[in-house]
């Protein structure tokens, strides 16, 4: 056999389209397991439970040995997750592996305020990343997640942030696929705020087309990569409280403006919404059919599938059960929905999951 002598993003090219096609195949989507240690920590405070590395394996492993091959295609991981294994010495990775589950990995190192502009934020974890990755790739990883925030309210995004959000995106991007990862893009705008949507809806459409301007200036291969925004939306503070039709109709007409069919996934963010309602709105896009979606709609949730899993797990083992239902419950939810055959009703959380100024 002739070694290939293929370099960069051009070796990995097939297998980087390939992770993409599998993870957004019809009625799958991506469970973000990938909390830092910092916030898993609020999310065990809030259910009295210590956050030790102990009960964080034990928390992953009961996530990792639900029923996920009934709607899950893709696993994002904190790098701690990574390396880990089940109580019984399986490592993490190859439990995920054995339910037909894609191990990704969380490769940013969170937030900084950019100088310069009014509490702005740029993502840090560009040094060292290539090294980073193909470590990740070594131990299993086959897509990456790195995040970006933007803010809505008194002149913001300004030009500044909306410019270093989609360049640092579209490097990291690079650097992903150059290293065999398959990366999601996701600059999320937060709900933070009292606007309304139709400003959620001009404000993500600039964000979007400048981010796909600079994946393209990057040489990005798109077919390779993931698109991972947050839906138009209200603020949290508007009065005004959109339908699920309204989102869902803005949302698909802004991604129509900005995002060409290469692209082929978008994996929503939920963005504090409600488990019910990140269900809910997500269904009514995949119903639309005036405006052609060339790209699968799916969703890539933490809280919003994992919200009353944690409160039905209460950090007991004798829950375990009972959380894996209910986890398994709001999966087939949701892979219903992204075939637009939700009809509603599944047990889970109404509870909103919004935090101000949302990091991890």
């Amino acid at each position: 056999m002739v070694e290939s002598t293929l370099t960069g993003i051009a070796k990995y090219k097939e297998e980087l389209a390939a992770t993409v096609t599998a993870i957004s195949r019809p009625g799958f989507g991506i469970l973000a397991a990938d909390e830092s240690t910092g916030t898993i920590g609020q999310r065990f405070a809030k259910i009295n439970t210590e956050n030790n590395e102990e009960n964080r394996r034990n928390y992953r492993e009961l996530l990792f040995r639900s029923k996920l091959e009934d709607g899950i295609s893709g696993v994002i991981l904190f790098e701690e997750t990574l390396f880990q294994k089940a109580a019984d010495g399986t490592p993490f990775v190859e439990l995920l592996k054995q339910k037909n589950v894609i191990p990704g990995i969380k490769v940013d190192k969170g937030l900084v305020v950019l100088p310069g502009t009014k509490d702005e934020n740029a993502t840090t974890g560009l040094d060292g990343l290539a090294e980073r990755c193909k470590n990740y790739y070594n131990a299993g990883a086959r897509f990456a997640k790195w995040r970006a925030v933007l803010k809505i309210g008194d002149g913001r995004p300004s030009h500044l942030s909306i410019l270093e959000t989609a360049h640092t995106l579209a490097r990291y991007a690079a650097i992903c696929q150059e290293n065999g990862l398959a990366p999601i893009v996701e600059p999320e705008i937060l709900t933070d705020g009292n606007h309304t949507i139709e400003v959620s809806a001009q404000v993500t459409e600039r964000v979007l087309s400048q981010v796909i301007k600079s994946l393209h200036e990057h040489n990005v291969f798109l077919e390779g990569c993931f698109l991972k925004p947050n839906m138009v939306t209200q603020g949290a503070d508007c009065p005004v409280k959109a339908t699920s039709k309204d989102i869902a109709w803005l949302t698909v007409r802004t991604l129509s403006r900005t995002i060409p069919g290469a692209m082929r996934a978008v994996t929503f963010l939920s963005g504090g919404q409600s488990e019910e309602e990140a269900t809910l709105n997500l269904n009514e896009m995949n119903k639309i059919s005036q405006i052609a979606r060339p790209w699968a709609l799916t969703f890539s949730y933490g809280r919003a599938l994992q919200s009353s899993t944690l409160k039905a797990w209460g950090g007991k083992q004798e829950n375990v059960a009972a959380a894996q239902e209910a986890l398994h419950a709001r999966i087939v939810a949701n892979s219903q929905a992204t075939k637009g055959s939700y009809a509603g009703g599944a047990a889970g959380d109404t509870e909103s999951t919004y935090v101000a100024n949302y990091s991890y």
